[in-house]
C-alpha cells in the first residue's frame, strides 16, 4: 500500500511538471525587435504626425 502511494505521488509529480512547463521556440521575428532605439512615434505629441505641416523641422 505504501509503495502504491509513493508510485502515485511520483507519477502525479511527473504529470504536474509536464503540465506546468511549456515549450517555445525562437523565431526570426523575435530577434528583429530594435530594443536599443525608440520607436518612431515616441517623443511626439499625440495626434501630431511627422507629415507636412506638423511643425517639425
Amino acid at each position: 500500500m505504501k509503495l502504491l502511494f509513493r508510485l502515485f505521488l511520483a507519477l502525479a509529480g511527473i504529470a504536474g511538471s509536464f503540465l506546468l512547463t511549456g515549450c517555445t521556440s525562437q523565431t526570426d521575428a523575435d530577434s528583429s525587435i530594435p530594443w536599443s532605439r525608440p520607436a518612431n512615434w515616441e517623443g511626439q505629441v499625440p495626434g501630431m504626425g511627422t507629415g507636412k505641416g506638423s511643425g517639425i523641422r
